[in-house]
């Protein structure tokens, strides 16, 4: 296998075979080929695709470049959660909880900000001492023992995917639905799961920002999840705004256990259950989708599902006595409307790009995160509003970063005089 070869047949929109695809990216572990030519192979796929077949192959070389997890001692129905990316998506961070509760097994691998969207392990880690990078014996562990752990990826699970993850954040290949595909369902077959929900994000702050993108997408995640045996259900939801009350870090923490506690804002609550209650289906807790979201409002009301998270947090050496009095931001600004009317638009790839100024992402890979980062959302499109009142408030601690970012926040909402129905849910 020649890597220059290989290449130069993809940037030509060839296929690839198996045993040179192979090659490639186990060459590319062991450091025999450089993160040069890397980089040029996943332009190249990013710019020319890759068949079904290849798709496929390029998943089992990520799956085999690791450890596969086996749960021998689990009778629960074993799933997980992905979202393609999202600005102020923290369901990860209370479905798996809730899912837990409901006695289903949430083995969860996962991964830090890519692009203009938040990662799951960044905003955990603003957890005091909470331990994300485990080892495979004390995950499962923990899924035996509480029903959930989350990890971030670890060197023995799809180290291939680790290692090309960061370069496709500073390439600008993220969108590539076979990269995307490769990615994704590695991570998730490799847990050892049966069952599994995706979140596919569209709009203008999704990197598959049109509904034919991302049905494209979760066609092709749908069919690598089942031919690697795992049931796998799709939602489409709507990134023309964030999601929930606040985007950041350890803001979003916050808005979780609040969420868990059955004070979470509606859109936030809704993708939950709709999320939750694909799982719930799947695994014969209920045939009813509607039964399934009472089930879910049921845990939360009772407490339960707030009681999982902090058996999580506990299970992995976090302290919960201490959520309340750390990651206090040093400065704030308030951005207010300069007329009134009704919110009409939200651009949430600019608001994204703001985060990560504040802090909250990486525009290089050692890029260090601000956790006292984020933006409080007073409104949400289809909202009145009056000029002078607040529409976000934007926090940190370096206010050179907060000055930069709400610079950038001015002109990414529109106000027009006629009120306008924001849409959660995207039919595909």
């Amino acid at each position: 296998m020649n890597p220059k070869a290989l290449i130069q047949h993809k940037s030509n929109g060839e296929e690839i075979s198996k045993l040179d695809l192979t090659t490639f990216i186990s060459s590319y572990l062991k450091n025999t080929i450089s993160e040069d030519d890397m980089i040029l192979f996943l332009k190249a796929v990013h710019l020319n695709g890759m068949t079904t077949d290849e798709t496929y192959v390029f998943t089992e070389v990520m799956i085999d470049s690791g450890e596969r997890i086996k749960f021998s001692n689990i009778d629960n129905y074993i799933v997980d959660k992905h979202s393609t990316g999202g600005v102020g998506d923290k369901v990860s961070i209370i479905l798996a909880p809730l899912m837990a509760a409901s006695g289903l097994a949430i083995p969860m691998i996962a991964g830090r900000s890519l692009g203009h969207t938040g990662g799951t392990i960044d905003k955990l880690e603003t957890i005091p001492n909470l331990n994300l990078n485990l080892t495979i014996k004390e995950f499962k562990s923990n899924v035996e023992n509480h029903g959930i752990s989350i990890m971030e990826q670890s060197d023995s699970i799809c180290p291939a995917d680790k290692k090309m993850y960061a370069l496709r954040d500073v390439t600008n290949t993220i969108d590539s639905t076979p990269l995307i595909c490769g990615s994704i369902m590695s991570k998730k077959i490799a847990e050892g799961i049966e069952g599994l929900v995706l979140d596919i994000k569209t709009g203008n702050g999704a990197f598959m920002n049109t509904i034919d993108k991302a049905v494209k997408l979760g066609n092709a995640l749908q069919k690598i999840g089942e031919s690697f045996n795992v049931k796998t259900d799709i939602v489409y939801s709507s990134m023309n705004q964030p999601l929930g009350n606040t985007a950041g870090m350890w803001c979003e923490i916050e808005e979780s256990i609040s969420t868990l506690k059955g004070e979470g804002p509606k859109d936030l609550m809704d993708l939950t259950y709709q999320l939750g209650s694909k799982l719930l289906v799947q695994a014969g807790i209920t045939k009813s989708e509607t039964a399934a979201i009472a089930i879910q409002e049921n845990l939360i009301q009772s407490g339960k599902a707030y009681q999982k998270f902090e058996e999580f947090v506990h299970a992995q050496n976090g302290i919960t006595s201490k959520l309340l009095s750390v990651n206090t931001p040093k400065y704030e600004i308030l951005i207010n409307a300069d007329k009134s009317g009704y919110i009409t638009a939200m651009d949430t790839l600019k608001i994204g790009w703001a985060l990560v100024d504040l802090g909250c992402g990486r525009r290089k890979k050692n890029d260090k995160l601000d956790s006292t980062a984020g933006i409080d959302f007073f409104v949400k499109i289809g909202d009145s509003i009056k000029s002078g009142d607040p529409i976000f408030r934007c926090f940190n601690s370096n206010k050179r970063r907060l000055d930069r970012a709400s610079k950038n926040l001015l002109k990414t909402i529109n106000i027009g005089s006629e009120k306008i129905n924001h849409q959660l849910f995207i039919n595909s």
